[in-house]
């Protein structure tokens, strides 16, 4: 059996009372001694402090990396300025999605952070497809922290106070605690924040900092999924996969302008042609929110049965979401059944149940500007 990896926070984690669990092959806190309906609520009111450093660092350099990048992903990457950042999607030639990641451009430099549980065949595909076009270096010597939620630019300003500057999804060098780190207005969890990338040797230090603030609790993997849960966000392998489109997830908003029909820069990444049949006829089925009519949660797995009993789609996300206290999912109908306030059937252990459709996302995004416009 492999051994699992720490991050260079682990001890910190232990010594906080966290209830450590198998992540991605790292060992990582899902929940502390408050728990996680706690520490997700506090999310939302003032400032959580997560560990993403089990996730995968990237920098790219050469004057060609960027139409190299663009091989890959319906994103603009050429156009992307000095200090901002993208979401973007990795796709296959069926249009469905290899991993969904962060691009930075920072110094001319690319920097990209992408999932724990694909980073190694991330960078596999990467250096096989461009590597002779750029530089691709992993950042092992790095750890991810994450300051998240409404009280977070006020804690990180009394250390950096260009900081409070900074727009949604830009990205800049910012000195914190004595060390240079990279810092991003984004996150994960539907809340204004931050995402910094610390040298690994500094990584405690600065996380003893930020949890020193009254505002800023520690916060686990537990209560990060029912935050983006309720923000709507995807996770990849549950509700992103390799059979799964940017149309159908409804994140055409990832494929570019000058990457569409027409464009300056049309197609040439993976897939292009599925996606674009999409983009001008419409998916056959769509991502949408989803609201049980009970206490019962529905998870990810469960089919849905549309008003006449046949097959309709699947669940990908489910569980409780403490913003609205109630049960929540995520997860793919077809497109005829995806209007909100449509009532399906959920199959939980062959009973069924009331669920209805609902608009992404459940709970409203408390950051600067919403995710699902940052790349457009």
């Amino acid at each position: 059996m492999t051994a699992l990896l720490q991050t260079p926070l682990h001890e910190l984690h232990v010594s906080l009372g966290a209830r450590i669990v198998p992540f991605a092959g790292y060992a990582m806190p899902v929940q502390y001694k408050s728990g996680i309906i706690k520490e997700h609520t506090h999310t939302r009111s003032g400032a959580g402090l997560f560990d993403v450093s089990h996730m995968g660092q990237l920098r790219l350099t050469g004057a060609d990396a960027a139409a190299a990048l663009e091989t890959l992903t319906p994103v603009d990457i050429v156009d992307l300025p000095d200090g901002r950042q993208r979401y973007a999607l990795l796709t296959n030639d069926e249009g469905g999605v290899l991993d969904d990641f962060m691009a930075a451009k920072l110094a001319g430099n690319l920097y990209i952070v992408v999932n724990a549980s694909r980073k190694h065949d991330d960078i596999a595909h990467l250096r096989s497809r461009i590597g002779g076009r750029c530089t691709i270096e992993v950042l092992d010597d790095r750890a991810l922290l994450a300051l998240q939620g409404p009280a977070a630019a006020r804690v990180l300003a009394r250390l950096a106070p260009e900081t409070a500057a900074l727009k949604f999804m830009s990205v800049a060098a910012v000195n914190l605690t004595g060390t240079e780190c990279i810092v991003s207005r984004s996150g994960y969890t539907g809340e204004d924040g931050f995402e910094i990338s610390v040298d690994a040797v500094r990584a405690d230090a600065l996380a003893r900092e930020l949890l020193s603030h009254d505002e800023v609790e520690p916060i686990g993997l537990g209560a990060r999924d029912s935050l983006r849960l309720e923000a709507g966000l995807c996770l990849y392998g549950h509700d992103l996969d390799t059979t799964t489109t940017p149309v159908e997830a409804g994140l055409s908003w990832t494929v570019a302008k000058a990457r569409r029909t027409g464009g300056a820069r049309p197609g040439g990444y993976p897939g292009a042609a599925v996606i674009a049949l999409e983009l001008a006829g419409g998916a056959a089925r769509r991502r949408v929110a989803l609201l049980p009519r009970s206490r019962v949660p529905l998870r990810g797995g469960s089919m849905l049965h549309g008003p006449d009993g046949v097959d309709a789609g699947n669940v990908t996300s489910g569980g409780f979401g403490p913003t609205l206290d109630a049960p929540i999912a995520m997860g793919y109908v077809e497109t005829t059944l995806a209007r909100p306030g449509t009532m399906l059937s959920g199959i939980v252990r062959g009973k069924t149940m009331p669920v209805e459709v609902a608009k992404i996302p459940l709970v409203p995004h408390g950051h600067l500007c919403a995710v699902t416009t940052s790349a457009k």
